[in-house]
Order: C-alpha cells, then sequence, then structure tokens
C-alpha cells in the first residue's frame, strides 16, 4: 500500500508553505523526512493524514485520492504517531491503545474481542505488557511514545507516519522506536518519520526527503542525498561525514565539524 503526494501543494488556509512536492512511501520501506524547524514537516505531514486540505496537487493512497476517502476509511489504511504529549485524563496505557480500534468500529459499538486482541498484540510487540494498567498520564515520555506507537499498530494502517518519534527520548528508548521503525518495515508496512538527526535516517531509512522553506532540497538513498553539503545547506552548520565499522559492516555517521 503506497502513499503519494503528486504536484502536493500544501499550508494553512490563506497561506502556502510549499509547491511542487512529489514523492511516495513504498509498502516495505522507511522514509525519513529531516528539515529545520519552521520548515512545514508536521504541516505536511498533517496533509499527507488528510487533516489540511491540499492547496494544489492530491495525495493518494493505493492510487485512490486520499480526499474522497472518508476518515473512517482513511484512519484503516494510515496510522499516525504525534510528538508524546501528556493526556489531561488518566486513561490506562491498554485504554489508550485500545482507541486505536476507533477506526473499525460503528458510531455506537464497543470494543470486541477482535478489538482487544489487536491492543494486546501490539502492546505486546512494543515491550510494554508491564504498563498496560499504569495511567498514561503517569508513565514516561518515552513510555508514553512507546504506546502512541502501539496505539497506531492497534489501528491496524499499512502505512505508518511518525512525526518526530525519537524527540525527547533517551538514549535507550531511542534506540527502541528505531529498531521498532525497521521491524515494521520489515513486516511490510511503508513508514514515513521526520527526525532532526541524520544518523537516524543512516541507520534505518531506505530514503531521505531532505526539505527547506516547504521545497524538497534532495530525495534518494541516505548516501546519496545525506551529505556535508545538503546538511550545511539545510541547516546552516558545518559537519562532517564518516564512516565507521560496526557489528554489522560499515555506515556512515555526522559529526560536527569541531568534533570531527
Amino acid at each position: 500500500m503506497s502513499l503519494a503526494a503528486e504536484s502536493l501543494a500544501y499550508g494553512w488556509p490563506g497561506r502556502t508553505i510549499g509547491r511542487g512536492l512529489s514523492f511516495a512511501i513504498e509498502p516495505g520501506e522507511v522514509v525519513a523526512l529531516l528539515g529545520p524547524n519552521g520548515t512545514g514537516k508536521t504541516t505536511l505531514i498533517r496533509t499527507l493524514l488528510g487533516l489540511l486540505a491540499p492547496h494544489a496537487g492530491r495525495v493518494t493512497i493505493e492510487g485512490r485520492d486520499l480526499a474522497r476517502l472518508s476518515r473512517a476509511e482513511a484512519a484503516r489504511r494510515l496510522a499516525y504517531v504525534p510528538q508524546a504529549v501528556p493526556s489531561p485524563f488518566p486513561f490506562t496505557v491498554a485504554e489508550v491503545v485500545l482507541m486505536g480500534r476507533a477506526a473499525h468500529l460503528g458510531p455506537f459499538s464497543r470494543p470486541g474481542r477482535r478489538d482487544r486482541a489487536a491492543a494486546e498484540a501490539a502492546i505486546a510487540r512494543v515491550g510494554i505488557a508491564h504498563l498496560a494498567d499504569r495511567p498514561f498520564t503517569a508513565v514516561s515520555g518515552g513510555e508514553r511514545q512507546l504506546t502512541l506507537i502501539a496505539r497506531a499498530l492497534a489501528q491496524g494502517g499499512r502505512v505508518m507516519v511518525l512525526d518526530e518519534p525519537t524527540a525527547s527520548l533517551d538514549f535507550g528508548n531511542q534506540v527502541r522506536v528505531l529498531e521498532l521503525i525497521a521491524s515494521l518495515a520489515r513486516d511490510g508496512a511503508g513508514v514515513l518519520f521526520t527526525t532532526h538527526d541524520p544518523d537516524h535516517a543512516f541507520l534505518v531509512a531506505d530514503r531521505v526527503l531532505l526539505l527547506k522553506d516547504g521545497t524538497l532540497l534532495a530525495a534518494g538513498t541516505p548516501r546519496e542525498t545525506i551529505t556535508e553539503e545538503t546538511l550545511y545547506a539545510l541547516y546552516g552548520v558545518g559537519v562532517r561525514i564518516v564512516e565507521v565499522a560496526d557489528g554489522a559492516g560499515r555506515r556512515l555517521v555526522c559529526l560536527p565539524r569541531a568534533a570531527a
């Protein structure tokens, strides 16, 4: 199941942020979206999800115009993981994950056995079964992020969109989230995630989109796209990209120029 932008212009009502974007997220692939703060990454994601209407062009899923799908139809295909925020209500972790099944329920339906099984499977996969009965408001930021990922898994969409899923997480939880992103793609899901860390793209992404001022600065594989020149154009800071050896072979990492 592919998600595609076709000659897309996007923004808020009365203000266009970006124009002429064309790209696709294919099944089994991880796409990383990098760009500085204020460049329109979250607004683009909201447009890809159908939460904001395109200013021009269109968004398609499985070749169908997203604007022609009902919200429930779109939610059964697209799952969204926002940046973790505290909930004002003390729902348990299990209840938050079960909310992901809403797209599969009628207006007055209650979650059934199948829905609870899907939620339990998502909780187990993310590794937070020990938190199931704890209030969502009482767990750590990393645990809230994992809960939101489990909610998206319970939703069942085959395209997963994550907005800065590693933001404000400690190193261990960043690794867990990146491993989960890679495993989703291995299972055939298409994954789009935003990040400020080029190393995360080197670790798990198949393709990278570099966004600046609403325009795609570059697109391609991490090795093709993330270079010292493009990162300077994107963020205005000097970096060195070096190759290192690890247990899986050799990979690229970014270093601030002063530390290189």
